[in-house]
């Protein structure tokens, strides 16, 4: 079969690559009730939010959840999600932490 927006054959498809190099992804840090830590993962267009959220708690080893197009994670993981975003295919100089 061939993919329809790149017109190459399924097995060469690379709109799945080219989708995660051209986001702009913004990782920033939220308090919430009792001053607990919350890593909010924004930017994402095109991209299947529940299996990036699945994908990050697994490398991560915390909970999260998926809202309004963002992803939120429980805990600062500032220091260890740009490794593991880079890890997944996205562009280092996109992510903006």
């Amino acid at each position: 079969m061939i993919c329809p927006k790149c017109g190459l054959p399924e097995e060469l498809c690379v709109c799945k690559d080219m989708s995660k190099r051209g986001q702009k992804i913004k990782v920033r840090i939220d308090r919430r009730k009792y001053g607990k830590a919350v890593t909010v993962v924004d930017g994402f267009d095109n991209t299947n939010l529940q299996n990036v959220s699945k994908d990050l708690k697994q490398r991560l080893a915390c909970g999260g959840t998926v809202k309004d197009d963002k992803i939120e994670l429980q805990g600062d993981h500032r220091q260890k999600i740009l490794n593991a975003l880079v890890d997944m295919g996205f562009e280092e100089n996109m992510i903006d932490i």
